[in-house]
């Protein structure tokens, strides 16, 4: 009897977990328990629905700065809706398709049918992969800074020793002209 209990226990939390959040209603702490939504965009939310709760997914993309379809499509899987309502664009098919074998079958089945349709579809993933990342564009540059920065920090300490060791020889070369210098003197002082 407590094995079912505990299993009924888990089970309901297991589904409140998975429970969807609606935009409209939830305070920043539930935003920020959607995978991908961080403090940022949550805080932007919120902002954005004070003015006015969002209508739909379209709404809510273009009032919140930093989420677009990509973005909106991979909050709806994770349980973040709309007035309810899933995000249904574009990019929301691929999720569709790992949940749904079935719905699968059939698109595969229209695929087929339409092949010249496809091929537009299948090259439109391969011109986003072209795009540049910002974040990496920035990655690099910071780091391509570093590196310049390190190798000035070198050339400085390279140069700083050439010149301790010019000064050093310059130094013995001095003194060893001075002895040199002093050598007759010392000669002529003994005879």
């Amino acid at each position: 009897m407590l094995k079912k209990i505990l299993a009924m226990l888990a089970m309901l939390y297991a589904a409140a977990t998975f429970a969807a959040v609606d935009v409209n209603k939830a305070t920043a702490a539930e935003l920020d328990g959607i995978k991908g939504i961080g403090p940022a965009i949550s805080s932007k939310i919120v902002d954005e629905r004070k003015k006015g709760n969002f209508k739909d997914w379209s709404d809510f993309i273009e009032r919140v700065k930093g989420v677009g379809e990509g973005n909106a499509a991979k909050f709806s899987a994770e349980g973040l809706t709309v007035n309810g309502a899933g995000f249904k664009g574009a990019a929301a098919a691929p999720a569709a398709k790992k949940d749904d074998k079935p719905a699968a079958k059939s698109e595969e089945k229209k695929a087929d049918a339409k092949p010249a349709a496809a091929a537009p579809a299948a090259a439109a993933p391969a011109a986003k992969e072209e795009k540049p990342d910002p974040k990496a564009d920035a990655k690099a540059k910071k780091e391509a800074e570093k590196k310049a920065k390190a190798e000035e920090k070198q050339k400085k300490a390279d140069e700083a020793k050439a010149k301790k060791e010019a000064d050093k020889k310059a130094k013995e070369d001095k003194k060893a002209a001075k002895a040199e210098a002093a050598k007759p003197a010392a000669s002529a002082a003994k005879k």
